[in-house]
């Protein structure tokens, strides 16, 4: 059986300025290190149909979304594995399923072949993958991450992105992450706090000490409001 995992818990989000950044990393310090994958850029392909019915409904903040996606630590060549991953966020609350093999098998899969196992979480990407018709990739996106865990040994986690990158075109997790176009602006980084309950009490006086404030920021939500959401409005606005 392939290595698989099952996350529950929450996810938060702040857009941080450079001196707003450096002031969180230092109060990090004494509590937190780099994990495994701390320092990588990540390649993701997201899935949606034709219609993008998943992000269509997801930007609209409703109490349950979902969405399907590959992800790979490293550029995707013949044999490196990579991740798909089923997340689902039901009031506030971040469900993720997450199976681990290799690419070639995951793109037979999800375009309609058998699944590589007999598992809870391959079932569960199996039935969404035919309740929505047409599932197929829809953008690519990259950033560069730096993932940090808590020494102490809780389920506490903070990863910083930056460089984050969209494009619409050569959708394989084998190409230049480079290439797309950008989502945040300038000399800003977007932060994710994902704990189980409660965030330490060091990091909500961080955040408090450089006026750091939660936000709501989608890379997919952003990419499609960017990239691809313009380009249905104008073809609209050209038909009438």
């Amino acid at each position: 059986m392939a290595y698989q995992a099952v996350f529950k818990r929450y996810e938060l989000k702040y857009l941080l300025n450079d001196a707003q950044l450096q002031h969180v990393i230092q109060a990090m310090a004494p509590h937190m290190q780099l994990d495994a994958y701390g320092d990588s850029v990540i390649r993701n392909l997201y899935y949606d149909t034709d219609d993008f019915r998943l992000i269509r409904h997801s930007i609209q903040k409703p109490v349950y979304k979902e969405k399907l996606r590959i992800r790979s630590y490293h550029r995707a060549v013949e044999g490196v594995p990579v991740y798909v991953e089923l997340k689902k966020k039901y009031k506030h609350v971040v469900y993720k399923r997450r199976l681990q093999m290799k690419e070639e098998r995951v793109q037979k899969w999800l375009s309609g072949g058998d699944a590589p196992e007999d598992s809870q979480i391959a079932r569960e990407i199996t039935y969404f993958r035919d309740f929505y018709p047409n599932l197929h990739p829809t953008i690519y996106l990259s950033y560069h991450r730096l993932a940090y865990y808590d020494k102490e040994g809780s389920s506490f986690r903070v990863t910083f992105d930056t460089k984050i990158r969209a494009r619409k075109t050569d959708l394989t997790l084998d190409s230049d992450h480079s290439i797309g176009t950008s989502l945040l602006p300038e000399g800003m980084t977007l932060m994710e706090l994902k704990c189980a309950g409660s965030m330490p009490l060091w990091m909500a006086h961080a955040l408090t000490e450089a006026r750091i404030y939660k936000t709501s920021f989608s890379k997919y939500g952003t990419a499609y409001a960017q990239m691809i959401f313009p380009e249905i409005k104008e073809e609209l606005f050209h038909v009438r």
